[in-house]
């Protein structure tokens, strides 16, 4: 009897001393509640109950009147956000965190709002290791930092927006510096194709990468990296312009696409500074207005494609606290195809495809009352379509026409 009683005695100091291995998680439900009240001058082009805002519409002219043109608002209560934070947990020297967030957004019937997941992923550390791995669903490394407005759209296509499944490899150096490299999957987010932005025809290819260099010290956050897309546009056999119940699919020819970026940012108390730049190609997947087309036919059966380029930059400030005044300062031009074309173009098509370069400028004043925010905020956008035809760079060769949106946007907010 004393024998049995010394083993499972020993058995539950083992499982005590294993269990010691093990902190639990502590969690954190969070979210808020927001509505938009937003008013624009003429029509646009956007999404989410015209609350994700890309540009205005072109001049559409009929018996004298311009159809696009007059004042129409909307009150919606959509992107009302719902998470979950997960911190703390440990399982000897690794330690895990994660998070699930959703929110109420409009995906296949606009007049519908549905839960759909925006973030997923966890993140892993070990004790005296330099090295952080988050897996899941996050923000594109390319588009974590967003300028400062309060526009559901944080400055599209004016500053990448993207969030993927990733693999995220943070090394730090030391002395401010680390780097990132991911691996990333093309999946809500998609680059367009002859039916636009669509799995049919845009579900074969490498993954995605991203590698960047990032600085962290004092006042100042730097950042420059390198996006790179190797996709697969789906060819159809019968005809590959045709895509009406194509017989058969080959997949042979890869689109390469390469987007460098820059990031800055300075804060001082009360006043943050941020700008960021990227010369994207078929940068559709970052919602940027880009797109790519064909430069050749080979007699292998392979295509060859070229990405057009897309310039976007941003710069943007925020002063104070309680009483917060923002602005942001955007500009994108279209630069042409990286090659001749030598038959179609596809362009974003969440957008105009005529848009040759833009301008928008949002100055905002916020009041946060504690977990209470509201806000007023005037969007000027410009938009310069093309007229005439398209040279074989992809831009347009007639005398563009300028189109103004005057949208002023206001936002309640109450965070929980």
């Amino acid at each position: 009897m004393k024998k049995y009683i010394v083993i499972l005695s020993a058995l539950l100091l083992c499982g005590s001393a294993f269990a010691q291995e093990e902190t639990p998680a502590k969690f954190k439900l969070y979210g808020f509640i927001r509505n938009y009240m937003v008013a624009d001058t003429r029509a646009v082009n956007a999404g989410t109950e015209d609350l994700y805002f890309y540009m205005p519409k072109d001049v559409s002219m009929k018996d004298g009147y311009d159809q696009n043109a007059g004042f129409n608002w909307r009150f919606v209560s959509l992107t009302t956000r719902l998470g979950l934070d997960v911190s703390g947990y440990k399982w000897g020297s690794m330690g895990i965190s994660g998070k699930v967030e959703a929110d109420f957004y409009c995906l296949n019937d606009k007049s519908l709002a549905i839960l759909r997941l925006r973030q997923a992923f966890m993140k892993l550390v070990w004790d005296d290791c330099p090295v952080a791995l988050t897996i899941g669903q996050s923000w594109h490394p390319v588009a974590a930092d967003m300028p400062h407005m309060n526009n559901l759209e944080t400055g599209a296509p004016f500053n990448p927006f993207n969030r993927s499944p990733q693999l995220t490899l943070d090394y730090a150096f030391g002395g401010g510096f680390s780097l990132t490299a991911s691996m990333l999957y093309l999946n809500h987010y998609l680059p367009t194709g002859p039916n636009g932005k669509s799995k049919d025809y845009y579900k074969y290819g490498l993954p995605e990468f991203y590698v960047g260099l990032n600085y962290k010290g004092g006042k100042v956050v730097a950042k420059a990296g390198l996006d790179i897309v190797n996709s697969r546009p789906v060819r159809f056999t019968d005809d590959w312009r045709v895509a009406v119940n194509p017989p058969t699919i080959e997949v042979k020819s890869l689109l390469h696409a390469f987007s460098p970026f820059v990031f800055f940012q300075f804060t001082d108390g009360k006043f943050q500074l941020k700008a960021k730049s990227i010369l994207a190609q078929s940068g559709e997947h970052l919602n940027l207005l880009s797109g790519y087309g064909v430069a050749s036919l080979n007699d292998d059966g392979t295509i060859t494609y070229t990405p057009m380029q897309d310039w976007a930059s941003f710069v943007s400030f925020s002063y104070g606290k309680k009483v917060q005044t923002m602005c942001m300062l955007g500009y994108m031009k279209q630069l042409g195809t990286t090659k001749e074309l030598a038959a179609e173009l596809w362009m974003n098509t969440a957008a105009d495809t005529k848009i040759q370069q833009a301008f928008r400028a949002t100055p905002t004043v916020a009041w946060n009352l504690g977990k209470f925010t509201v806000s007023l905020e005037y969007n000027l956008t410009a938009a310069q379509f093309g007229r005439g035809v398209r040279n074989a760079r992809g831009l347009y060769e007639g005398t563009p026409e300028w189109v103004l949106n005057h949208r002023f946007t206001c936002m309640t907010k109450f965070n929980f």
